[in-house]
């Protein structure tokens, strides 16, 4: 079921490889069962940081780099969501929905809606703040001609993360989810930040729950295609929210550093 749909000056056309990417998908299907009970009755995306919800910091990032359609997946308590931000012209935005009866997965969510992706597009985890350089990212994605790029943040303990193995020029040669005590092989992460070409979501499942670390991302690197890693650079951050200590850290961070 999809919502807010439109057309309008706006809509892709055909691709402009130089360009970067105008539509993004953002993922806010998840429960945040972790940050319980605050989110017994609001959506994790939702859940305010600096005095705005969390999601909305990140559609203001997104159109800051350019991006001007934007689909949201939702699940759990859809409609706080889509009431505060409706069809996103107040954020010079367009906003459509992808409602989910059941959590399809972070893959299986974009495959949802693969009919709405005619380009490379960005996908962005709805759950955490960044400040990525998305320009630094898309100027990467097409410098290596990639199917695939990951934004990676380096995280002291990676065990609640997708780690990578870098090889020449970063091409990423091993992603593993989640690694336990004794599978850690990097400290860099995925960030949850992705640019995806338009090919990937062949690789997807239809119809079915998936997952871009435990399944997609292991299946473009055993058919060999190019999968890179783009390594964020000391003036972009990433903020996990998974508890309430970590949403506690992140205000207290988030208002210290107050980026402009």
């Amino acid at each position: 079921m999809m919502e807010g749909q439109r057309r309008s000056q706006n809509e892709e056309g055909p691709t402009d490889t130089c360009g970067p990417p105008s539509t993004a998908m953002v993922l806010a299907a998840g429960f945040g069962t972790r940050l319980g009970p605050l989110t017994d009755h609001t959506p994790k995306c939702m859940v305010p940081i600096g005095g705005q919800p969390l999601v909305e910091h990140t559609i203001g990032w997104l159109r800051r780099y350019g991006v001007t359609k934007i689909i949201i997946n939702l699940c759990h308590l859809p409609d706080g969501v889509r009431k505060h931000f409706g069809d996103g012209a107040n954020w010079d935005v367009e906003i459509a929905y992808s409602l989910e009866s059941q959590p399809m997965g972070t893959a299986g969510g974009v495959k949802k809606v693969s009919h709405l992706f005619k380009g490379p597009f960005f996908v962005w985890y709805g759950d955490n703040l960044s400040t990525c350089r998305l320009d630094r990212l898309w100027e990467f994605h097409r410098s290596r001609h990639s199917a695939a790029t990951i934004a990676l943040f380096q995280r002291e303990d990676p065990s609640q993360s997708g780690i990578v193995e870098l090889g020449s020029q970063d091409r990423i040669t091993r992603f593993l989810e989640k690694p336990g005590p004794h599978e850690i092989f990097s400290t860099w992460v995925s960030a949850g930040i992705f640019v995806l070409e338009p090919e990937v979501l062949s690789a997807i499942p239809a119809d079915t729950p998936a997952d871009f670390g435990r399944d997609v991302f292991p299946a473009l690197l055993a058919a060999d295609r190019p999968l890179y890693g783009y390594r964020m650079s000391g003036d972009e951050r990433l903020w996990w929210i998974d508890t309430p200590a970590d949403l506690e850290r992140v205000q207290i961070e988030w208002n210290r550093r107050r980026p402009s």
